[in-house]
């Protein structure tokens, strides 16, 4: 496994170049303590309008990446980094924080660490049964980061423009638990299959 990981940061010192793509991530990754200190001082036009600059530049970096074809293997790894350092920042300062109304239950944002965790680990895993895999996204996977991106935004939103519709709050919360919990479920399915093709060849 200390190998893999050692011929990936090898791979990525060899490409000596960040691209448009890469930088637009680490822009995220840079927002990312602006937002959540805009949120503990209840600044929320700031915290609303930088979450949605961070979102922009989200879907921004893969698009160009796909329309120049100027992937690189840097953005390739910091791209998720940076989407779960957003979101998990988010999260946990709505649920830890004072917050006027709409506060995360602190046993969502657990479930949310839960679920990091398990595809951490099961990435880890297929490291160290040197089985090859892609850091790629499924489709349910993108589905379950969109939809907590614009429950986010839909937050800040009602902060910002002084909105309450407090049924509405607790459909998208059942609906983004669903998404999180299907997509943990897809990508274990996912890790097993490559844990026991690997087995057979070996």
């Amino acid at each position: 496994m200390y190998v893999k990981i050692r011929k990936i940061i090898r791979k990525i010192l060899n490409e000596k170049r960040i691209t448009l793509p890469t930088w637009l991530t680490i822009a995220r990754i840079l927002l990312t303590p602006v937002i959540v200190y805009a949120m503990v001082q209840q600044k929320w036009g700031i915290a609303f309008w930088g979450f949605i600059i961070a979102s922009v530049t989200d879907a921004l970096d893969g698009f160009l990446a796909r329309l120049y074809d100027d992937r690189s293997l840097l953005g390739t790894c910091l791209d998720p980094i940076a989407d779960k350092i957003l979101l998990l920042s988010s999260f946990f300062t709505l649920a830890f924080v004072q917050s006027p109304i709409f506060s995360i239950p602190g046993w969502f944002f657990i479930v949310v660490c839960i679920k990091e965790c398990i595809v951490l680990f099961g990435a880890l895993a297929l490291l160290w049964f040197k089985c090859g895999f892609e850091v790629r996204p499924t489709m349910l996977g993108k589905l379950s980061t969109v939809v907590q991106i614009l429950f986010i935004v839909w937050v800040f939103a009602c902060y910002f423009f002084h909105w309450l519709p407090v049924k509405t709050y607790y459909v998208m919360l059942s609906v983004m638990l669903l998404f999180i919990v299907l997509s943990c479920i897809q990508y274990v399915g996912i890790g097993i299959r490559y844990i026991r093709s690997c087995k057979k060849r070996v």
